[in-house]
């Protein structure tokens, strides 16, 4: 190897900022296969390349004494110089090969090591490429990411980062949050088209970009004053933003609307338009789910702890708002607290509490030997759970039949 390939090596290790040492051993290790194959050498060869001089020096493996009786294999090698006269083309090019997979391999460690701890933060890149299936997005002087947006039908393994109304032209600054930095070492991690991926991955659809934009564009929330407690997207179309306030005083979602809803427009123009709600969050699960359900207003709502489950009855002209387009605005609630939310409207509720029968004998079906509860539905099902103690009716109905008899609020923030 002549001195000017050396140099060539030393110039590309100090550009990619790899280890001149790590490069060598790897170069000598990858020719050993090389050289063994070409030379016909049967115990594999050994390979030394002069590090000031570059030249490459192969010695044959000649083994000595006898075979391991476990592994079958000799243990112990003499070696013999066998360096060709001059460097075989087929040596040569595979050096060649070698030598650029190692410093790819050398480059994504550098990233993955870098990188690695920053999941979940938001970065501001460069478009440079978009492809059928992925954008490549420039981080940094040398840091290159992916922004994917496959067809999952076609390629259900791979991801859509990307929502559905954006597009990306060349050159334009975008703003994205990390969500996995592949691991170079892990082969178990193969992806399609990997040569040409990189390694880290970026998404426009996670919640958490939402998150970070709130924390660049608001004060309060960059300073813990006001803390973003949960993130419910159907990216490019709408977003809720359950937020509280650490201290007492400030009202959070004032903070985060801002001077005539100056500063949530700045998260809405960087989502291209994706509609954001900010409501305020609760301790108390009912009241909770009835500010989700925003810009709807509720009349009542009986939750359900133990099942993770909320009755909502609204007004009748909210049904709809409620619910949303194509049930969005329920879809949304029901992510951002948890709960699996049954809307109905106020004369639905009279209608099924008018449908109520009284059974107040021992129903021997209930294991705990109490009553079961005397709720019947429109469809002549009555309810298998069993009836609290002096009471007609399980905890969920027993509320409905007192909410039948109780006025309805015309108070947006009123639970009764």
């Amino acid at each position: 190897m002549a001195n000017s390939v050396m140099e060539a090596l030393e110039a590309l290790c100090a550009e990619k900022n790899i280890e001149r040492q790590d490069l060598l051993d790897r170069l000598e290790k990858s020719l050993e296969k090389s050289y063994a194959d070409v030379l016909h050498l049967d115990y594999g060869a050994q390979v030394t390349i002069d590090p000031e001089s570059g030249k490459v020096y192969v010695y044959e493996l000649v083994p000595v004494g006898d075979i391991d009786e476990e592994t079958g294999d000799y243990t112990e090698f003499d070696t013999v110089d066998v360096t060709p006269a001059d460097s075989s083309r087929i040596a040569a090019m595979q050096a060649k090969v070698e030598i650029k997979q190692i410093v790819r391999d050398a480059s994504r460690k550098k990233v993955y090591e870098e990188y690695r701890h920053r999941i979940g933060d938001m970065i501001l890149g460069t478009v440079l490429q978009t492809t059928h299936d992925f954008d490549i997005i420039k981080i940094s002087e040398d840091v290159e990411a992916e922004l994917p947006h496959f067809d999952v039908h076609r390629f259900p393994d791979e991801l859509n980062e990307r929502p559905r109304n954006e597009r990306y032209s060349h050159n334009m600054r975008l703003r994205a949050v990390i969500i996995d930095v592949r691991n170079p070492d892990d082969k178990n991690q193969s992806v399609r088209g990997e040569r040409q991926r990189k390694s880290i991955v970026l998404s426009r659809t996670d919640p958490r970009l939402v998150k970070r934009l709130f924390e660049q564009e608001i004060p309060e929330v960059h300073d813990g004053i006001v803390r973003v407690r949960s993130v419910a997207r159907d990216p490019g179309v709408r977003s809720k933003v359950a937020v509280s306030s650490s201290i007492d005083g400030p009202d959070p979602v004032g903070a985060c609307v801002g001077p005539k809803g100056s500063r949530v427009r700045a998260v809405v123009a960087e989502l291209r338009g994706e509609r954001v709600d900010v409501i305020q969050w609760n301790d108390d699960p009912e009241r909770y789910i009835a500010n989700a359900l925003s810009p709807a207003r509720v009349s009542r709502v009986v939750v359900d702890v133990e099942t993770n489950r909320a009755t909502v009855i609204v007004p009748d002209d909210q049904l709809s708002l409620a619910i949303g387009k194509e049930g969005q605005n329920a879809r949304l609630a029901a992510r951002l607290t948890g709960y699996h939310i049954d809307i109905k409207n106020e004369s639905l509720a009279r209608q099924v509490l008018q449908d109520i029968t009284f059974d107040i004998e021992e129903d021997p079906e209930i294991e705990t030997g109490g009553r079961r509860c005397s709720y019947t539905g429109p469809t002549g099902v009555r309810c298998r759970n069993a009836a609290r103690p002096g009471s007609r009716y399980c905890g969920i109905h027993e509320e409905l039949a007192e909410y039948d008899q109780e006025p309805v609020s015309d108070d947006r923030d009123s639970l009764v």
